[in-house]
């Protein structure tokens, strides 16, 4: 059982690592290795989920009211920039879901070392800068078609790998294929509220059959925590890729990864 303070740094971290391009799970596995804390467990997981997707779709409420209209349109086989919307974030969804689904229980197991974390952090940051260097600023979302929708679902795979970071990696993938810096982190949170929302809700699905989901005063302050942090760093990114590169987070996850490398070997 995790105390009142641990539930709150833990709390913090995932709101403000979720959608920063940094590798939220990795900064997870981080603080409790290193803090020397025991496994957040479940009912952690589901709480600063449903802050981090209540923060993500208050922040994008109008990109939300598009994707309920897309469906729509796509239920009655009418033509539209928001059905276009809707194919895409579907499109760019399910490749992750499904092999999540099929790699959940080795990727749990065998993925979790600080030591890979940390040669992820690395080689993905530079991934990121490279990506962020050579590709052009001159795509939107409505812009990126199937394809390119295919791209990033499928670059997404790779952030089952711990330290790669599912925002960083679809922002990667976006920016290799010419998106906007701000562009990209949009179409990369928009396509976080379908599979954030599954892994939560497929969670919390296997607690409240066993049982265990006690909606304590912990659970709330886990969610209120997450989502008030989750909504200030999503603000701060957006401002900050308006006028500014995906540098800085690189630099980061340099640093990190090399920290991490000092600590794992000395």
């Amino acid at each position: 059982m995790l105390a009142l303070y641990q539930i709150l740094v833990l709390a913090l971290v995932q709101g403000i690592t979720e959608f920063l391009p940094i590798s939220s799970s990795g900064h997870l596995v981080i603080t409790s290795q290193l803090l020397g804390w025991p496994d957040q467990g479940l009912t952690l997981d589901i709480a600063v989920h449903i802050g981090t997707l209540l923060a993500v779709m208050l922040y994008f409420w109008r990109d939300l009211g598009a994707l309920f209209v897309g469906l729509g349109r796509t239920v009655t086989h009418r033509k539209g920039r928001e059905r276009d919307l809707f194919l895409n974030v579907v499109i760019a969804t399910v490749p992750v879901l499904a092999a999540g689904w099929f790699a959940r229980d080795y990727v749990e197991h065998y993925f979790r070392s600080v030591e890979l974390i940390a040669w992820t952090t690395i080689g993905f940051g530079i991934l990121l800068w490279i990506a962020d260097q050579v590709g052009l600023t001159v795509r939107r979302v409505e812009h990126i078609g199937w394809g390119g929708a295919l791209t990033i679902g499928l670059s997404q795979i790779l952030a089952l790998v711990p330290g790669t970071s599912r925002s960083g990696i679809t922002m990667t993938a976006a920016r290799f294929l010419g998106m906007e810096r701000s562009e990209a982190a949009r179409f990369s949170m928009l396509v976080s509220i379908p599979v954030i929302g599954a892994i939560g809700g497929y969670t919390a699905l296997e607690v409240v059959l066993a049982g265990n989901l006690p909606l304590t005063l912990e659970f709330g302050v886990a969610v209120g925590l997450s989502f008030l942090a989750a909504l200030v760093a999503i603000w701060a990114m957006m401002a900050w890729l308006r006028r500014a590169s995906f540098t800085a987070f690189a630099v980061y996850r340099l640093l990190l990864g090399g920290f991490l490398l000092w600590w794992v070997y000395s």
